[in-house]
């Protein structure tokens, strides 16, 4: 487990400063401040979540792997591609109901946030 979200977070890190060099780059003349506001949310929040999957990554290598930093992982990484995705997709092509999508990535972060307190919590009330 360990390796794995450590990798992927890796992935997803350099991906956001790529998508944020991107919009930087090549959007920010060719979409409004609104969407370029709105794209570099996606971009925030998609590094940070990214960071937090090195974190479940080396708290597995700490701890040891469980089904709640399994699934923190998995909700974390799927609020990157619903919301930070929807976001890109939303302030590049103006597709207005793709702003219906994006809660559905922020509960995923919350959740994945949720379980890994969760986790961390348990782990360290059985070690005392």
């Amino acid at each position: 487990m360990q390796r794995r979200w450590m990798m992927l977070g890796a992935i997803l890190t350099m991906l956001s400063v790529a998508i944020g060099a991107f919009g930087a780059h090549m959007l920010k003349d060719k979409i409004g401040a609104s969407a370029i506001a709105t794209y570099e949310t996606g971009v925030q929040y998609h590094m940070i979540h990214a960071l937090a999957l090195l974190i479940v990554g080396l708290t597995a290598g700490q701890l040891g792997a469980s089904t709640k930093l399994k699934w923190a992982a998995r909700l974390l990484f799927a609020g990157i591609i619903i919301f930070s995705g929807s976001l890109y997709v939303l302030s590049i092509s103006g597709i207005k109901i793709l702003g219906a999508v994006t809660p559905i990535g922020g509960v995923a972060f919350i959740v994945g946030w949720l379980l890994f307190a969760m986790d961390v919590w348990q782990r360290g009330k059985t070690s005392l």
